[in-house]
């Protein structure tokens, strides 16, 4: 098992980057062995992770998650093995669906279908990286090796590929093709659900058993009822637009609770520790955190509870 720990850098730093750097090395030096970044509109994941992989030797990097949809699987397969050969094979690559009311808004991209694209995106991807080639010609994804320019890096090791899988349909794809998937899901909804339903895909499809992390947003906090509702009302803030997202209203439908806010671990270090001992005995394989507050000392304090977890130490 591994506990990571999800960066965000800070936005008004006037080199970003640097500070996602800065913010690796930190984790790296508590004992974090394993960090991810979320792909938003201004800064690209994949990149920000390929940089940290390169300039923070011994730390993995991963991204959790990508969306799919605004990007060829061509595109994000170079994308994927540049950063797998900056951080020395060790690089994960993170994706999903993508919420949406985004997608639509933002690239006018058609959003139905979703379980069929993702099937037809995740038979290009692996095939890159395991053959080296490609032709594939579907309804939603066409991909092609044009053979006079090499769709694959010849000494690319193998990066594991994951999808923030949470319905049935996605599920049964991410099993038959995937190496596991990072949902948003309590620790019921895992036991129950999610772990079952990926785990008999992949056994039915033949391939190994699937990793299955918990993603559990934390705050580590001081022990007053001031600052659990201080960090309470941070993640009731920044986490309010998934309550709106139709795939979060069903998973917190089957974990019982009526807000993502609900799933998140806040409190005393032990408060948050026996929380992510739930997930552990529900399926989770592995855990990522993701704080709830930013700033180095709210880090800190994560990392510290990540790297103070049995086996949190080891690569992905």
């Amino acid at each position: 098992m591994t506990t990571g720990v999800l960066l965000t850098p800070d936005r008004s730093a006037e080199h970003v980057v640097d500070d996602a750097v800065e913010q690796a090395s930190l984790a790296r030096d508590i004992g974090v062995r394993h960090v991810w970044l979320g792909q938003q509109l201004d800064l690209d994941a994949v990149a920000v992770a390929g940089m940290i992989g390169a300039m923070v030797p011994g730390l993995a990097v991963g991204t959790s998650v990508v969306p799919i949809n605004p990007r060829h699987p061509l595109i994000l397969a170079a994308a994927a093995q540049t950063a797998q050969s900056a951080s020395r094979g060790h690089f994960s690559l993170g994706v999903g669906l993508g919420v949406a009311m985004l997608e639509e808004w933002a690239f006018a991209i058609p959003t139905d279908h979703a379980a069929a694209r993702l099937r037809e995106y995740l038979t290009v991807l692996p095939a890159v990286r395991d053959t080296g080639t490609v032709e594939f010609r579907g309804r939603h994804v066409t991909a092609v090796d044009p053979r006079v320019m090499p769709v694959a890096l010849p000494s690319a090791a193998p990066y594991p590929i994951y999808v923030a899988a949470m319905g049935p349909r996605t599920l049964q794809v991410t099993g038959e093709f995937a190496d596991g998937t990072l949902p948003y899901a309590g620790p019921r909804a895992l036991e129950e659900f999610i772990v079952p339903t990926i785990g008999k895909a992949a056994a039915d499809a033949g391939r190994p058993a699937p990793r299955v992390f918990g993603l559990v947003s934390v705050a580590v906090t001081g022990s007053s009822a001031r600052d659990v509702e201080r960090a309470r009302a941070v993640a009731t803030e920044t986490m309010a637009m998934y309550d709106q997202v139709p795939s979060y209203q069903r998973i917190n439908a089957r974990e019982g609770v009526d807000s993502v806010v609900d799933l998140a671990l806040i409190g005393s270090e032990e408060h948050v520790a026996r929380g992510l001992a739930r997930y552990v005995d529900a399926g989770a394989t592995d855990l990522l955190l993701m704080p709830v507050q930013t700033g180095r000392d709210e880090l800190r304090r994560v990392c510290e509870l990540a790297a103070g977890i049995p086996s949190a130490g080891a690569d992905l």
